[in-house]
């Protein structure tokens, strides 16, 4: 990326669609514009119906001599009168942001033109032939908002998280922090860390002077106070992260118990193989739902038991170490064969595991599973949830069992949730400096140690020379952003 170019790329998604933006940003964005328009600028900041054309210099189609100004004496087509059809691209919205009033806070053009693929292809080899102008890398137009001083660092990636925000809940999450209650944490954390250091700076720079007795002593308790907050605040059992990149559940029990069936269910397709062989699921198979808003990645999983060839020994070795890594447990079980329960089954079921028992419409009804499994010395219990995989009975109750136990594990609502490791590092960074203040210590050194909590602060938000991190953060974006 240089500074200074103007830079041009698709702003919309990609694919034939109805409406395509293209946007433009850099000091040579009026006169791109201009050389499309034959003409002079729109108003600024209103979007104006034109037609584009061929730029005049670039050899691309005839010259622009005689032409009238697209955006004077527009007839019904919204072209210029007596222009002609040759040297047209399109016609479409153009709207001008002279900066600095604009996302990036250069001057931005946005063309909104016909989706088909070969209008973009012939906006954009014209907008390449008026030069200076280069496509633009991923996530640059982003990154010129946030070098321009429009946007922090938290953000520019709720920009990207927004973006990919498949539920209602990350949507929420992302918006909140695009609107800067993240960002806002943090840097009043840091104003307050930067407060403190001009104390202690004062009192080893003045020490002669008549300063307020015990000035630097009375840093401390603030030092303690803030650091309990930045520690309730890493204390959060990974919320945000872990709805930003959706909670894991894992499918699991014996052999053609109907596992991949109750999957094929929650992914609304035949996502998985489903047969009355034993040991069909050899590898672990995954979908994205979106269960009630909350993001959640299932997987279907080998059946659990003595493997009878290699690939399916494999198979279940993958089940039982997705086991331990999942969020949730979804344990599949057969109503022929209850309250007999499979050991290797067993041995995964604990009091914060859903149960299924399956095939409830094979099982003589007079003879139903209990409502409680119990589990160990029976003091613990898991609930049991009866369910056909063939008729659904049973099924939304468990399906909502299951969301409750997603919202549990992401924690109560909060306006600004640690969401990227990120910043957790960075956290715990600060945090470790400011448990190193103590009055105890030389004086210079507590001053090293709240310049460094400061600077870990500031390293989220792009307070201070973050150069190193801001590629890695931006390579995240979609060209176009």
């Amino acid at each position: 990326m240089t500074a200074g170019d103007t830079i041009f790329a698709l702003a919309s998604g990609a694919g034939v669609a109805g409406i395509a933006v293209i946007r433009v940003s850099g000091p040579h964005a009026g006169a791109a514009l201009r050389a499309l328009l034959r003409g002079p600028l729109p108003v600024a900041r209103v979007a104006t119906h034109a037609r584009l054309y061929l730029p005049a210099a670039s050899g691309m189609g005839p010259a622009a001599s005689g032409m009238g100004p697209a955006t004077s004496g527009m007839g019904p087509g919204g072209g210029a009168r007596g222009a002609g059809e040759d040297g047209v691209l399109d016609e479409g919205l153009v709207l001008w942001f002279p900066g600095p009033h604009s996302f990036t806070g250069e001057d931005v053009v946005e063309l909104h033109i016909h989706g088909g693929r070969a209008c973009l292809e012939a906006v954009t080899r014209a907008l390449a032939a008026v030069g200076p102008l280069r496509p633009a890398e991923a996530g640059e137009f982003s990154r010129r908002a946030f070098e321009n001083g429009k946007m922090d660092l938290t953000q520019a990636e709720a920009i990207a998280d927004l973006v990919g925000a498949e539920t209602e809940a990350q949507r929420r999450q992302a918006m909140g922090q695009l609107m800067g209650a993240l960002g806002a944490r943090y840097d009043g954390w840091r104003s307050r860390l930067v407060g403190l250091a001009g104390e202690v700076e004062a009192a080893i720079d003045f020490a002669d002077e008549d300063l307020p007795q015990g000035l630097a002593e009375g840093v401390f308790p603030k030092v303690t106070a803030l650091g309990d907050e930045i520690s309730a605040h890493l204390a959060d059992g990974h919320r945000g992260e872990r709805l930003r990149s959706g909670l894991t559940a894992v499918i699991l029990g014996p052999p053609n118990v109907g596992k991949s069936s109750l999957f094929n269910l929650l992914a609304g397709r035949e996502a998985a193989i489903v047969a009355a062989t034993a040991g069909t699921t050899r590898d672990v198979i995954e979908v994205h739902l979106d269960l009630h808003g909350l993001p959640v990645t299932v997987a279907d999983t080998a059946g659990l038991r003595g493997a009878l060839e290699a690939v399916e020994e494999e198979g279940v070795r993958r089940a039982r170490a997705r086991a331990e890594s999942a969020d949730i447990k979804i344990i599949v079980l057969d109503a022929r064969d209850w309250p007999d329960v499979d050991p290797a089954a067993a041995s995964l079921i604990d009091g914060d595991c859903l149960v299924m028992v399956n095939k409830i419409d094979l099982r003589d009804p007079r003879h139903t599973p209990a409502e409680t499994l119990y589990i160990g010395d029976g003091k613990s219990k898991t609930a049991v949830y009866c369910v056909s995989a063939k008729t659904e009975a049973g099924l939304p109750d468990a399906l909502e069992r299951l969301a409750a136990m997603a919202r549990e594990r992401l924690g109560p609502g909060r306006s600004a949730p640690l969401t990227r490791a990120r910043h957790r590092q960075a956290l715990e960074d600060t945090l470790s400096a400011l448990r190193r203040i103590d009055p105890g210590k030389a004086i210079e050194l507590n001053a090293e140690d709240l310049r460094l909590a400061a600077r870990g602060l500031g390293r989220i938000t792009g307070r201070v020379d973050v150069e190193d991190i801001l590629s890695r953060i931006f390579a995240e974006f979609c060209i176009g952003k």
